[in-house]
């Protein structure tokens, strides 16, 4: 019969990589509250490089932490702050799109190990990323605020202020959110890279990972 006990080493492993998935989740949590508005931009769209712990998890524990960090992240801020009006629309949306960002990044880094790979992976993955945003935001996201905040027409003025000549919320979305959110994948997949190296090295060093 063959013996599936779970050796020390094995336990110590999971372990580390449990505790490294609740630190990180703990990083990205208060990074996610650190967001800040971008100029030319509308108020209610800000900018937070949580995504930077989302897929360093995932290089670093797999393809399943970096989604446990992102899931973890968001279910805790939505406990926090509450459902609201919008039903946890905007928490939902930031789930899905930094899920499917890390997860393409660390699944293709995963096949290729090096920082090749990771270049290629948080490259795709940014594509990716920006390309959901945008169905996301036309049929689920705006619609829902929408109804909150008073209909289409408040949130088209607030894109309106800044460029008068957009007439309707898919050219919005298109002109603003999707070169923004391209933007800001590229920005945190940049800083994953830089700080990936010194930051294992450090963890590896106080013995958080092996």
């Amino acid at each position: 019969m063959e013996n599936t006990a779970k050796t020390p080493l094995a336990e110590s492993s999971r372990t580390k990589k449990l505790i490294q998935i609740a630190m990180l989740s703990a990083v990205a949590l208060v990074i996610y509250y650190l967001d800040f508005p971008v100029p030319l931009m509308p108020p209610f769209i800000k900018l937070d490089l949580s995504n930077v712990v989302c897929l360093f998890a995932g290089f670093t524990t797999g393809p399943i932490g970096g989604l446990l960090v992102c899931f973890i992240k968001n279910i805790i801020h939505t406990a926090i702050k509450g459902l609201g009006t919008t039903m946890g629309i905007g928490d939902i949306f930031d789930f899905v799109t930094s899920a499917v960002f890390t997860l393409t990044a660390s699944l293709i880094y995963r096949k290729n190990h090096t920082k090749k790979g990771a270049v290629i992976g948080c490259t795709i993955g940014t594509v990716v990323f920006s390309l959901i945003s945008l169905p996301l935001n036309y049929f689920i996201v705006y619609p829902i605020y929408a109804k909150a905040f008073g209909g289409m027409e408040a949130i088209m003025s607030a894109y309106q202020k800044i460029l008068p000549s957009v007439g309707n919320i898919f050219s919005a979305l298109c002109i603003f959110n999707l070169p923004f959110t391209f933007i800001k994948g590229i920005l945190c997949a940049v800083v994953t890279i830089i700080i990936y190296k010194p930051l294992i090295t450090a963890l590896r060093k106080a013995h958080i990972v092996d």
